[in-house]
């Protein structure tokens, strides 16, 4: 990653509280604004505001699972001037309001959602394998279909797959309206060793871009890797993602969301 890119990124995780414009990000980057705009998108996949949006809408979630803040403070804490402003926001990011994404991480959890098929809409898939980086062990992933390089609400089509350690799994993904999707994963693995559940790891993958045609099936394989800061933050909130304690095998392997937890709620 350009020395300059890591510069604004560390500048918008570290200000991301503060009222802050493009132009003051590029000047941390020491680049020009049109310049800096166009490679930062080249790297992170989305523009310098949606991504300091997503570090907002992602602070807000660690604030409303790890304190007794007010939604107002938390509003407030994370850079937004307006409740409103931020409830439409978070609600349209995460897929619940933020009341409710607190009261269900405590509470019980999240299950798979997708929002209303079209009937006029043609469907097809996207199928690949999924395989962990080295040293890992078994991981519960989650692999959903966005709009956007953003894990955000709503995904248009989404399953749980559990991946083995040390060998890839297939996954399917069905029912993916036709068009262009970012086909992307996220999921936790063990650790190796005598405690895996000691050492668990919260990992990432993605695709750019995939058309997907009705009736066909697109073929997209990944392979996760840990979270780098060029990585826009987890925005929706996922089901629990325990990885299975036994390890999976045949190929594919794809499970019914487990019983939900609030673990990695915050998303990383």
């Amino acid at each position: 990653m350009d020395n300059a890119i890591e510069r604004a990124l560390e500048c918008i995780w570290e200000r991301y509280s503060q009222p802050l414009s493009l132009t003051e990000i590029a000047e941390s980057a020491l680049l020009s604004r049109f310049y800096f705009a166009r490679v930062f998108r080249d790297t992170t996949g989305i523009t310098p505001g949606r991504f300091l949006a997503a570090i907002r809408i992602h602070q807000a979630k660690r604030l409303l699972l790890s304190t007794s803040m007010s939604i107002t403070d938390i509003s407030f804490a994370v850079g937004y001037n307006s409740l409103g402003s931020f409830t439409n926001y978070f609600t349209t990011s995460v897929g619940v309001s933020p009341g409710r994404f607190r009261r269900l991480s405590r509470n019980g959890g999240f299950g798979l959602t997708c929002p209303p098929q079209n009937p006029r809409t043609g469907f097809g898939a996207v199928a690949g394998t999924i395989s962990l980086p080295e040293g890992h062990g078994n991981a519960r992933v989650y692999v959903g279909a966005f709009g956007t390089p953003i894990v955000q609400h709503p995904a248009a089509a989404s399953v749980i797959i559990d991946v083995p350690s040390g060998r890839p799994s297939c996954y399917h993904l069905p029912d993916v309206p036709e068009g262009t999707w970012f086909v992307q994963a996220v999921g936790v693995a063990d650790g190796v060793g005598p405690e895996p559940q000691a050492h668990r790891t919260w990992l990432v993958g993605g695709r750019d871009s995939v058309a997907v045609a009705p009736g066909s099936v697109t073929s997209a394989a990944m392979r996760l890797r840990r979270e780098s800061l060029a990585d826009p933050p987890v925005l929706l909130a996922l089901p629990d993602l325990e990885p299975p304690p036994a390890t999976a095998t045949g190929c594919p392997v794809v499970t019914e969301p487990p019983a939900p937890a609030s673990w990695r709620q915050a998303g990383g």
